[in-house]
């Protein structure tokens, strides 16, 4: 690993979960009304060819995990849980009531904040409520995440019974210092308690969310974080690089002083060590940040150029719609996006008004659409061509001659109508993508907007 390189590419740059990015949506064309006819016309078009996504945002949290940038809320009242769900379940029979029909749903995820905040009981009771309205498509694929510390035996099976097969249990660390920077303890018996558990009742996916550049991270650390990690054999591993976003309203990113981040080389080294015991593990890197055993559907998914990234991040089917419920909870009917209100009482306020509560969104042009192709095809295959009209913008010849540094440093490859991603370049697909994001090159930010890339 060269230092120059790592130096010169570590800037604040887009996770690309979106194109174009949410500071860059132009809110002042969105509406409710343009947003419901956005979400019936993709809803109508795909609906019956491959059903839809549906994406449920579980806010609470018993206490803050300080490396986190999610929209949670802190409480450790559990009578939260049923407005919650009711609030939901309208919300979801607004948008039952705008699509006619029963929708087909392939993908259910449950996120958060902690979906094992909510009882058993109360994840039932949401889950069948869901598909009161709805039919669960061929092929489907439910997951949740699950907070080792309380994930029960019983929220296992109920989530099992109601259709669940895989599973994402966030790690982040072993290492009790760590641990306790990010306000985090989690043994790692509470760990693979779960895991094994999950693997009895039958689920055929079990993830596990690792986090490299947290404080007092080194490589003797990250090195028995993995090493524990491979001996509980996750069909999945996601290693993310630590978003440092300390100024974001609501993160809890400054219990802990920014000297004790591992810097530039040494974080890319943790990454790069990990990457290295994993692969001798069997474990092959999919996209940005995430690693899969051959048997797994995402590795699958890969290997036959299906694999697709969205606000969910990397699942191993495409859908048109997608569906977020929720507070915070983002929605995209590929023509365009829409966020839910972010405040609790705000997107209260709004199901008791008969309102679909989104609040801001971003109608996407025939430029974006095209752009957000090719970056979707960096992010999820680490290439992407123009060799047809519809893949084509008379910008892509100025990307190619802005990217011939990156030929140099041997990050790509490239020809007149293909860019293809080396292996040394797979660290710095983020900086790749950025060079295609047309709307961050007419108006670069002017506070920081976003982490740094490595």
């Amino acid at each position: 690993m060269e230092t120059s390189i790592v130096q010169k590419y570590n800037v604040p740059g887009p996770r690309y979960t979106s194109y174009p990015t949410v500071p860059y949506w132009d809110n002042g064309n969105f509406s409710e009304q343009i947003w419901k006819e956005s979400a019936i016309r993709s809803f109508k078009e795909s609906n019956t060819k491959e059903g839809i996504s549906l994406y449920i945002h579980l806010p609470f949290c018993e206490s803050m995990c300080t490396f986190c940038g999610c929209n949670k809320r802190i409480t450790k009242r559990h009578e939260t849980e049923i407005p919650y769900i009711n609030a939901i379940l309208k919300e979801w029979a607004m948008y039952r009531s705008l699509f006619k029909t029963r929708p087909l749903i392939k993908e259910l995820h449950l996120g958060g904040g902690t979906p094992t905040f909510f009882s058993p009981e109360n994840l039932k009771k949401l889950i069948n409520g869901i598909f009161e309205l709805a039919i669960a498509a061929p092929g489907y694929e439910f997951s949740f995440e699950g907070h080792p510390n309380n994930t029960t035996r019983e929220h296992l099976q109920v989530l099992y019974n109601l259709g669940f097969r895989r599973v994402s249990f966030g790690v982040q660390d072993y290492d009790e210092t760590v641990q306790k920077a990010i306000n985090r303890i989690q043994p790692y018996s509470n760990v693979a308690n779960v895991t094994l558990m999950a693997r009895e009742i039958g689920y055929t996916s079990i993830s596990h969310d690792l986090v490299f550049g947290l404080p007092f991270q080194s490589i003797e650390t990250m090195v028995d974080t993995i090493e524990k990690t491979k001996a509980l054999e996750p069909d999945r591993i996601a290693f993310y690089s630590y978003a440092h976003t300390p100024w974001m309203k609501g993160n809890g990113q400054r219990g802990y002083d920014e000297n004790n981040l591992p810097k530039d080389e040494v974080k890319r080294r943790l990454y790069e060590i990990g990457k290295m015991i994993l692969n001798k593990e069997g474990y092959h890197e999919l996209g940005m940040d995430h690693f899969a055993l051959k048997s797994d559907s995402l590795y699958q998914s890969y290997q036959q150029g299906s694999m697709h990234r969205n606000f969910m991040g990397y699942s191993s089917s495409k859908t048109q719609l997608m569906i977020g419920l929720g507070v915070s909870a983002i929605s995209d009917s590929w023509y365009g996006f829409a966020q839910n209100e972010k405040n609790l009482e705000d997107y209260y306020m709004r199901i008791e008004d008969n309102e679909l509560p989104v609040y801001r969104g971003h109608f996407l042009t025939a430029e974006d659409l095209i752009i957000r192709k090719h970056i979707l095809n960096l992010m999820c295959n680490f290439e992407t061509s123009w060799c047809n009209e519809n893949e084509f913008l008379p910008d892509l010849l100025e990307i190619v001659l802005s990217l011939e540094e990156m030929k140099n440093d041997e990050l790509i490859e490239f020809s007149k109508d293909h860019i293809k991603v080396t292996e040394k370049g797979k660290p710095y697909v983020r900086n790749i993508c950025m060079a295609f994001d047309l709307r961050m090159r007419r108006k670069l930010p002017n506070t920081q907007l976003f982490s740094m890339v490595i």
